[in-house]
């Protein structure tokens, strides 16, 4: 059975801008990861389905009732707890009940929803969002005692406090901690309904029964998850590969006899002129010779003519099914450091939410910083970056907000390299893949993987050229085409780095060679 029928659905944004046109699909039951690039329309997508946005034509058919966790909560710091979990007014109306004051309309108000608190207070305690107060103190919460982890997980539990058919969930582990990412999978692996989720988290991905690609408009149902999908799609490019190779053999061989061909016509022709100019034979037999010797040589032409046609079409087929594979490249030789150089030499500093933490940084050092939500990660970072460190050094901050908006990714760069020549910039630029008018788009309209691709080049290209990149969740919001470019890039960088992150993996294939956890106690590791 479908949970979820597109049909014929097509969306443009106001200024024109297509994103999807004509997709059909059917998704679910089950557990699903809808993978993609950056700007194919998997956020996009979500919103359909959850009939945020409308579609220009075509229909959206849902089995059940629906929950949506969107990628950007929206929700302001001084909201309590039970308002983002929409139960505020049902509490309200319970209260008043129970001191005696209620009215028929706050019965109608509760319906049959006596045990919301219990209920609410239970998934607050799965997720771990629970505390010693008792019911009403958990409730009463405001959103600025909750780290970004815990107002995540927040806006999973009003989700699921629905019971929800379909659960849509996008970009769900973004700032969460292990602990939280754990109880988030365990979540979904015990969700009986269908799960679609849009994610980087590759752990995650792991866990699900179907990969949906969703490329170039079209919606590729594999099954398995990720690293079946992998291998599946690495199978296809090896194979696209050497039907390339095929191809272009073919292509140089139908080629080469056309030309073989054309001189052998070439030689016939010089060849029956010279007859014709001696008038060895009568005139109509030479002429009726010519005629048919124009014809067969029409033919023979004709006919390797088609030949290389099939083959360069052939090949044009084989090159559509090789995926882009570009990748960053990163040769900054001034960010190199020496073994022993010193970068960082924090002693004894109290953080503001407690923790008295030392650091020494030494060298092309690869440190990762882990923590629980709410550890004070980023205030570390901020409190690195007060002293200041010893190299030239550049920050990422988590939302990647760096940008002038207005102005293009060229006259960000370039605002931070007022003396380079633009023709160096642009060839820098094109390096993190933003090549021609590309680098001209305003930094307001970037997609996230396009976004973070702009960041280092914002921060790589920066004069001096850092000897310390500090990263604070890097991998947010990424797709996993532009977290291998991160990867890339970051494995290429020859200078210090510190990197918050909860994302093991991800700290694993960059290299880091030393690991500390922020707790109460301090940094330890």
């Amino acid at each position: 059975m479908a949970a979820i029928s597109l049909s014929d659905l097509s969306f443009a944004w106001p200024d024109g801008t297509p994103v999807l046109d004509g997709l059909d699909a059917v998704l679910g039951p089950g557990r699903i990861g809808l993978v993609g690039a950056n700007s194919a329309g998997k956020s996009t997508l979500l919103r359909l389905i959850a009939r945020e946005l409308s579609p220009v034509r075509g229909s959206v058919t849902v089995a059940g009732t629906l929950g949506y966790l969107r990628q950007d909560l929206g929700l302001a710091a001084g909201c309590r707890v039970d308002e983002v979990l929409g139960i505020d007014r049902i509490r309200e109306a319970l209260h008043r009940i129970e001191s005696g004051s209620g009215s028929a309309t706050d019965f109608e108000v509760v319906g049959t929803q006596w045990d919301i608190e219990e209920r609410a207070v239970a998934l607050l305690g799965r997720l771990g969002l629970g505390c010693a107060a008792g019911t009403g103190r958990q409730l009463d919460r405001r959103l600025d005692t909750l780290s970004g982890g815990e107002t995540v997980l927040l806006g999973l539990v009003a989700q699921l406090l629905t019971e929800p058919d379909v659960l849509l969930l996008d970009e769900p582990t973004n700032n969460l901690d292990r602990t939280a990412r754990m109880r988030l999978y365990e979540v979904v692996a015990q969700f009986t309904g269908t799960v679609v989720v849009v994610g980087h988290d590759r752990d995650l991905l792991d866990r699900m029964d179907t990969i949906a690609e969703l490329r170039g408009g079209v919606v590729r149902l594999f099954g398995g998850n990720y690293r079946d999908y992998e291998h599946t799609v690495e199978l296809e490019q090896d194979a696209a590969r050497a039907a390339i190779r095929d191809a272009r053999g073919d292509m140089r061989k139908q080629s080469r006899e056309l030309v073989e061909a054309r001189i052998k016509l070439d030689r016939r022709q010089r060849y029956g002129q010279k007859m014709f100019e001696n008038k060895r034979e009568p005139k109509i037999i030479m002429g009726q010779r010519r005629r048919q010797a124009e014809v067969a040589a029409g033919k023979l032409r004709n006919n390797h003519l088609e030949k290389v046609d099939d083959a360069r079409k052939r090949l044009e087929q084989a090159e559509d099914l090789l995926r882009d594979d570009r990748e960053t490249r990163v040769e900054l030789p001034g960010t190199r450091l020496y073994a022993g150089q010193e970068v960082i030499d924090l002693r004894e500093v109290r953080l503001v939410n407690g923790p008295v933490v030392s650091l020494a940084v030494q060298g092309p050092e690869r440190l990762a910083v882990t923590g629980r939500n709410g550890a004070g990660k980023t205030t570390l970072l901020r409190r690195i970056v007060a002293e200041p460190p010893r190299v030239p050094w550049r920050s990422l901050p988590q939302r990647l907000d760096i940008f002038d908006e207005e102005r293009t990714v060229y006259e960000n760069v370039a605002d931070t390299v007022r003396h380079v020549d633009p023709e160096r910039i642009r060839a820098q630029l094109a390096r993190f893949l933003f090549r021609g008018a590309a680098a001209d788009v305003p930094a307001g309209a970037l997609s996230g993987g396009e976004r973070l691709r702009a960041a280092l080049a914002v921060l790589l290209l920066a004069e001096p050229a850092p000897g310390l990149l500090i990263l604070d969740e890097p991998t947010n919001n990424l797709d996993l085409v532009s977290l291998g470019h991160l990867i890339q890039a970051l494995a290429a960088y020859r200078g210090a780095l510190i990197v918050v992150s909860h994302d093991q993996r991800f700290l694993d294939e960059i290299g880091v060679t030393r690991q500390l956890e922020l707790t109460a106690a301090g940094l330890v590791g």
